[in-house]
């Protein structure tokens, strides 16, 4: 369509142009119906056809109403999901309410193509679209200390959008030397801060880290012992515990690779190898049904007779990575070879 325009050039006509009025009367001439004069501007007339008048105005104004369009409706980049919905990472700067018009047109493209949840990783230094976000029905779904995470649910239909993380997980070492002495201490800080009561060094898995591996990592920090991962003991789920969050807490056991206690000063007040009987008869653990259950695992444990959870390596369909699957190891080999 746009390719014939050049032979506009031919039925233009001014009034300061003779040659330009020459061509049009010629073309006149030759047999063609009556032109129509439109002026335009205060110099400038059109001297065209009335049949070519209809047809090239409508042209041009589909073509200009087109390209219109194009530049109105501006998307967001997005990425689609396994479950239907679609993740929206943004990164530019961009004006409040130029934002509300591009996510409102984005929307509505999402939900023409049936997509459900919208999931959109805002950088913290774009903080100020928070408020246009909430204002179009999204919501919070998680913060990290770069980012904000809000959601939409596209459908009318209950949200099947996935909440935030419920669990919290932790640790606490039962590390025992060859003189039936348990590695303890008291910290500096916290519930137990100024009790007096000695306890498992304890601490909090990192995202991505494994429990066997958070565990080593605790004794190391706290006391500056050494130690390998033995197996999972017993485990205790319990709830609002951190911010209304679920926690999971891991008794593990590890064997000491070195002795020397040289303790972490801004957690830990005091840090010694204590006989396991001293740390059992203490009033708070005999207290306490909780400690009661793990210090009869720890006992049943050192006699030989009980048997925890091993970490075997293993893979998964849902990760390319190596992950830990916690089992009785001694059992599983047993019933392998009756």
């Amino acid at each position: 369509m746009l390719r014939s325009l050049p032979k506009l050039s031919l039925l233009f006509s001014s009034a300061r142009n003779p040659r330009y009025l020459t061509s049009a009367q010629r073309f006149t001439s030759q047999g063609r119906r009556p032109t129509s004069r439109v002026k335009i501007g205060a110099a400038t007339t059109l001297s065209i056809l009335s049949k070519s008048t209809s047809t090239i105005s409508s042209a041009i104004a589909s073509e200009t109403a087109a390209e219109d369009q194009v530049q109105q409706i501006k998307l967001l980049t997005s990425t689609d999901d396994k479950y239907g919905g679609v993740t929206v990472e943004l990164n530019h700067p961009m004006d409040s309410s130029e934002f509300i018009q591009v996510l409102r047109a984005s929307v509505s493209h999402w939900r023409q193509l049936g997509k459900k949840g919208v999931w959109i990783k805002l950088p913290i230094r774009l903080a100020g679209l928070v408020e246009a976000l909430v204002k179009e029905g999204f919501w919070y779904h998680h913060a990290e200390p770069n980012y904000l995470m809000l959601v939409y649910w596209i459908p009318d239909s209950p949200s099947t959008i996935p909440a935030n993380a419920t669990h919290r997980v932790g640790v606490g070492s039962f590390v025992m030397n060859e003189k039936q002495e348990v590695l303890v201490v008291q910290e500096n800080s916290g519930l137990f801060q100024g009790t007096g009561i000695w306890k498992f060094p304890t601490g909090v898995v990192d995202q991505g880290e494994d429990i066997c591996v958070a565990a080593v990592r605790e004794v190391k920090e706290e006391t500056g012992v050494e130690s390998e991962f033995v197996e999972v003991l017993a485990f205790r789920q319990s709830h609002n515990s951190f911010f209304e969050k679920s926690d999971l807490f891991f008794v593990c056991m590890l064997r000491p690779l070195s002795f020397n206690i040289q303790r972490q000063r801004f957690e830990i007040l005091d840090a010694q190898w204590m006989p396991f009987e001293e740390y059992a008869a203490q009033p708070f653990v005999q207290k306490s049904e909780l400690l009661k259950y793990i210090n009869d695992t720890c006992l049943a444990k050192m006699g030989g007779q009980y048997s925890g959870f091993c970490p075997i390596s293993t893979s998964s369909n849902f990760s390319d990575q190596k992950n830990y699957l916690y089992l009785n190891a001694g059992t599983l080999k047993s019933s392998y070879s009756s």
